[in-house]
């Protein structure tokens, strides 16, 4: 089966890879393949092999969001890796410019190209690892902006049909919820591009602005960090029980939402740890690997984690994070 996947144009087979080396948490045992689509014509080549020799395959994106098994996976683990952005004509009179990013691309190129070009509305995601695909996929956000807020639409493939080419749904289809999207539920979606609209601006402002997120975002999630950021999603003040809502101050309340790390920092979460992975001293969600750290040890300090909130608030703290 492996070589006729490798006989598919574009796409480049790897045996025996640590998933370790494909997350940001740097942990993870080894896949029995890799393979990486750089066309969406290989990917569906890809797919079609795979479905019909029945061979055990997952697809994953940049990695910074996942957690992957100490056993690894037995099979193939797939990636759509073009990284293509594409910026739409427009004049010089237009307020508005359509531009198209592939699933493969870095969140941060799209980011920095923007910002470059003039383009506002995604400056606020800078500092965010990961690629455009799984940015869409978790309708990835900060500072109060989300992706959903510029999308205009989204190209993606069934994996079940994957003969059948592409298929395009508009915002309203995706479903965008707070770190959340139709593609969650959907496992056999796969995104492949994303076309979103961004506002005129000026280049000077917009770099100014994000520079001084990311020294932000730097100080609190170091880039050398094996981590993924906030492991919990933040809760929606409205969907919280009244007294739970009685406990929190306004002060707290952002955007509508309670952060997930002050229900973790009353539990005592704080510093932590489980073998070689650690809650961080000066922020209760953020969890990173310390060295030697494993995915066992992960999930046990997770479900710790989970069990004194839901003991001392009467909550279930919702991750942002994905498994293999």
């Amino acid at each position: 089966m492996l070589n006729r996947l490798r006989c598919i144009p574009g796409l480049l087979v790897s045996e025996n890879v640590p998933l370790a080396s494909c997350t940001r948490f740097a942990i993870g045992g080894p896949a029995w393949a890799l393979a990486d689509a750089s066309t969406e014509a290989a990917l569906a080549a890809a797919l079609r092999v795979l479905r019909a020799s029945e061979t055990t395959y997952t697809v994953i994106g940049g990695g910074s969001n996942l957690i992957a098994s100490d056993e690894g996976f037995p099979g193939v683990v797939l990636r759509y890796t073009n990284a293509t952005i594409e910026f739409g004509p427009s004049s010089e009179a237009a307020k508005t410019v359509r531009v198209r990013a592939a699933a493969g691309a870095l969140l941060q190129d799209l980011v920095d190209r923007a910002i470059k070009a003039g383009l506002a509305g995604i400056e606020t995601l800078t500092g965010i690892p990961g690629w455009v695909g799984g940015a869409i996929y978790g309708n990835a956000g900060a500072y109060g902006h989300s992706m959903h807020e510029r999308v205009i639409g989204v190209r993606y493939l069934n994996a079940a049909h994957a003969s059948s080419g592409p298929r395009a749904l508009d915002n309203v289809a995706c479903e965008f919820r707070y770190r959340d999207s139709v593609f969650k539920r959907e496992k056999d979606w796969i995104v492949l591009e994303a076309e979103l609209e961004l506002d005129r601006g000026s280049a000077e402002d917009l770099a100014r602005t994000a520079a001084g997120i990311r020294q932000i975002r730097d100080e609190k999630y170091p880039p050398t960090m094996r981590c993924a950021g906030s492991i919990f999603k933040n809760l929606l003040l409205a969907e919280l029980p009244e007294p739970v809502r009685a406990q929190v101050s306004a002060g707290v309340i952002r955007e509508g939402k309670v952060p997930a790390a002050y229900f973790l920092d009353q539990a005592g979460a704080k510093g932590l740890a489980r073998g070689g992975v650690k809650v961080a001293s000066y922020h209760a969600n953020l969890i990173y690997n310390e060295g030697g750290g494993t995915a066992s040890d992960l999930r046990k300090l997770i479900a710790e984690l989970q069990r004194r909130v839901a003991e001392r608030f009467g909550i279930v703290l919702e991750e942002e994070v994905q498994h293999i």
